[in-house]
């Protein structure tokens, strides 16, 4: 995979495709390849004549690993996306982001706004702006030397999910540890970008799509079907709104 280096982090990428270019911002402790490839995304957006770029958030994948949370944050993280734009000379970008990938995507319709041309906000709704609950068990269930000494369920989850994804645990944990800048209700009002808002309905994490939408002047919210945070990725009503939310941008 090419590697383009953004502030001193080597960043991993996968450039697939031709036609209107999209970047693919996976969700916490996952990677362009579970979140992206592996469910078919990649493949569906080609097909349908777009240029695909999906990079590793840093400390996940095959990007630098930091064990600082002054290295992570979605406005940092943010800088990562937009700088591999630049990288490969892209003027105008529709975005797709995932859980943490929605945040990092907001956050660069916000620094850099004539840059997005669209936005794809799956798996949260009005936790963009409220958050998504107190990140401590999850950190301790990282760091843990065991599954048998996570007491909390959340905990579990999230150690069970990095494992699966081979992930470097203790650059997850300093992840989670950085400070979340708030993105408030006036900030989301800003965005002018076309948005859609794709969340399962039996997702509980994500917060309403619809209050997310009410608060943006272009947004529009698709319900995926009895899914929940995790299962809701490759889901064909997900995969299907998108490619018509696209084609009427075209």
């Amino acid at each position: 995979m090419p590697i383009f280096e953004n502030n001193g982090a080597p960043i991993s990428y996968l450039d697939q495709g031709e036609g209107e270019p999209i970047i693919l911002v996976h969700g916490f402790a996952s990677n362009k390849e579970v979140n992206w490839l592996y469910p078919g995304w990649v493949d569906t957006l080609v097909k349908d004549g777009r240029r695909v770029i999906a990079l590793d958030n840093r400390g996940h994948g095959e990007s630098h690993k930091f064990y600082s949370p002054d290295d992570y944050g979605a406005q940092i993280m943010a800088g990562d996306v937009i700088g591999l734009a630049e990288n490969l000379g892209l003027p105008r970008v529709d975005l797709l982001g995932y859980s943490m990938g929605t945040r990092i995507s907001v956050f660069c319709a916000l620094q850099r706004p004539e840059l997005v041309r669209s936005l794809i906000l799956g798996g949260m709704g009005y936790g963009v702006v409220s958050g998504v609950g107190n990140p401590e068990p999850i950190i301790q269930g990282l760091l843990a030397d065991s599954m048998n000494e996570i007491p909390d369920r959340i905990g579990r989850a999230f150690r069970a999910f990095a494992e699966q994804t081979k992930s470097d645990r203790k650059a997850l944990a300093a992840c989670m540890g950085s400070v979340r800048k708030p993105i408030s209700e006036e900030d989301v009002a800003q965005v002018q970008a076309p948005t859609l808002i794709a969340v399962g309905t039996k997702d509980e994490v994500a917060g309403s799509p619809q209050r997310l939408a009410g608060l943006m002047p272009s947004a529009q919210v698709l319900d995926i079907p009895n899914r929940d945070h995790m299962n809701a990725v490759g889901d064909k009503v997900f995969k299907s709104g998108v490619l018509r939310f696209l084609q009427d941008l075209d």
